[in-house]
């Protein structure tokens, strides 16, 4: 078999056992593998209204075909379950190396289902499973468990572990594997938390295997060659990191500031790239075979060095809470790599929490006990919140629910800026119209990763867009969603698509693994996956009525800025949306078109 591992790992932690299944190559094929395979095999196995945290749902952990191969930054793998935050179907992406080297252990995905009486770990190395005693883990931060697991297995061994957010059923828990590489969002940290997962480790001595090893150095180094000369691949992201769009957004006047309060600051740079690379860079990085390199490791003020905070994660500690002190948001970003959250959403949860003190829903004596003020801000607490969210301490427990419910519980959700319940991301949707149809319509929620509508509009890649127009959005939108499902699945880091084309992910597809996509069949793969997460989040009762944006977003225009003036027209771009996806006026995929996706 190539590309594909060929073998799928199955753990029952009800029972302690494992068994390990032959990969079904057609079913592969048809779905591609990582996000793809996942979804299909969630949706057969598991019952949509299943509860998150009950026994009954799984966890799928998936490597794609190219995962773990000489193509460019092929590191990746996805976590597909059931969202406590939402209710939809939750398919986190995550980098570094745990992806790569489950591909190589020979494995295309471990299946969690059941749930351990008692905290445990898995252990793979090879063909070699093991399920492991990890009372003495439970409670310790990542680092710590990633320490403890390294020393006994060897510094070969590659860790996936939740921390203490995910064994509290924080409900915007993460996963986090190599120290600082997190499958942020969703809320599937808890998940594994809710199953008495701590960890899994693996250790892999194998290859992959390819259909034509010399078609594919020919294919990997000219795809290497168009990232390298590629202004955003080879110069923005390598230079500064994801944090080289501090600026950008914000001179384009869609950086949002206080809950979205505004959308422009003056103080943009302070926690800016450019900032970074000055003040607190160590080194870059890099994820497995990836020549972008845009991770970053940095030094607090107390001396420790440590995994630096992306683009998102700069601005929801930041802007959105108006801090602009960079080693604070630092901070921020360490913490919650150790204790395990997905940083875009704690960070939006303390702004909401802001605005909701700010207006005088939260009143002085709800955080008497805890210390720390809800003021916009104050650096301090920014870091002091994010602990105890991390815990479930004091107030800290209401805000480990996330901002929709954590406003709800004050009359007062629109103040919450999600979509189906997920954080909105650092774009303010008012300023670039096609990527705020995109954060209505994503199957997980609040996103801005599932059709990354900012290259267009913003970077001009592949071709620049006018980001008021609504002309030809909905169409844009579909495209950028299809080919990201294929991008996931593929095992690929999403941020190849600034250099490369559809055409470009089927000759490395195709060269690895034998086959003969066209672009045609490869979109329609993505089409197909994303109209069978559509169907699972129906069925889960996500009504399409939750297609939409937070109020504010629609009815107050943005106050001042280079976008000062706009609101999101989702209520004209949403019908033409459905349209182009053969859905109905309601939002419901006809029959017509999952017969011509061949979706049973």
């Amino acid at each position: 078999m190539f590309g594909y591992a060929g073998k799928i790992l199955r753990v029952d932690l009800t029972n302690r056992r494992f068994r390990v299944e032959d990969l079904n190559l057609e079913l592969a094929k048809k779905y591609i593998g990582g996000r793809g395979l996942a979804t299909k095999i969630f949706y057969d196995e598991v019952d949509p209204k299943v509860e998150p945290f009950s026994k009954e749902n799984k966890v799928i952990i998936a490597t794609g075909p190219l995962t773990g191969t000489s193509a460019p930054a092929s590191g990746r793998y996805m976590v597909v379950t059931k969202s406590p935050l939402t209710g939809t179907i939750a398919s986190s992406n995550s980098g570094g190396y745990f992806g790569a080297e489950l591909k190589l252990a020979g494995y295309d995905m471990i299946i969690l289902e059941g749930k351990s009486d008692r905290p445990v770990y898995i252990l793979i190395d090879d063909d070699k499973v093991e399920i492991k005693d990890a009372g003495n883990l439970w409670g310790k931060l990542v680092s710590e468990t990633t320490d403890f697991l390294k020393n006994i297995h060897g510094e070969k061994a590659k860790v996936l572990c939740i921390g203490p957010a995910g064994e509290r059923l924080v409900k915007i828990a993460a996963v986090i594997n190599d120290y600082d590489r997190a499958a942020g969002r969703s809320g599937i940290g808890a998940v594994i938390g809710s199953k008495n997962v701590k960890a899994i480790v693996v250790k892999g001595s194998n290859k992959v295997q390819f259909y034509d090893e010399e078609r594919v150095k020919d294919v990997v180094s000219n795809k290497i060659k168009m990232l390298r000369e590629n202004g955003i691949t080879g110069q923005g992201l390598p230079t500064y990191g994801t944090a080289v769009l501090v600026n950008i957004i914000n001179e384009n006047g869609i950086f949002p500031v206080a809950n979205f309060q505004k959308s422009y600051t003056e103080y943009a740079d302070k926690i800016s790239g450019e900032t970074m690379a000055k003040d607190i860079l160590v080194r870059k990085n890099p994820c497995y075979r990836c020549p972008i390199a845009c991770g970053r490791w940095v030094r607090l003020k107390d001396g420790r060095e440590v995994g630096g905070p992306e683009y998102e994660t700069l601005w929801a500690f930041g802007a959105d809470c108006n801090v602009y002190d960079i080693d604070a948001v630092a901070k921020a970003n360490y913490l919650c790599n150790e204790y395990g959250l997905d940083t875009i959403s704690t960070g939006a949860t303390i702004a909401a929490a802001m605005e909701l003190y700010e207006k005088g829903y939260i009143k002085d004596e709800d955080i008497k006990e805890d210390g720390l003020s809800l003021r916009f801000g104050d650096s301090d607490a920014i870091i002091g919140w994010t602990k105890k969210i991390g815990l479930r301490e004091g107030f800290g427990d209401n805000m480990a629910e996330g901002s929709y419910r954590l406003c709800q519980k004050y009359g007062a959700v629109e103040l919450s800026m999600t979509v189906k319940k997920q954080e909105l991301p650092a774009y303010d949707p008012r300023g670039v119209q096609g990527h705020g149809l995109e954060y209505a319509t994503s199957n997980r929620g609040g996103c801005h990763v599932r059709g990354y509508m900012i290259s267009p509009e913003i970077l001009g890649a592949p071709q620049k867009l006018d980001r008021f127009s609504l002309e030809g959005k909905a169409e844009w939108v579909k495209i950028f969603q299809d080919l990201t499902a294929v991008i996931d699945s593929l095992g690929l880091c999403l941020f190849t698509s600034f250099a490369l084309s559809a055409k470009d992910y089927i000759e490395l597809y195709n060269a690895v693994c034998g086959f003969d996509f066209n672009q045609e069949t490869i979109l329609e793969a993505g089409e197909r996956i994303w109209n069978l997460e559509r169907i699972f989040n129906l069925k889960a009762g996500i009504d399409p009525k939750e297609d939409k944006l937070p109020k504010r977003l629609l009815q107050e225009p943005i106050p001042e800025g280079p976008s000062k003036g706009h609101v999101h027209k989702l209520s004209d771009l949403l019908p033409k949306y459905y349209e182009v996806r053969g859905w109905d006026e309601k939002g419901y995929p006809k029959k017509e078109t999952l017969i011509k996706l061949n979706i049973e």
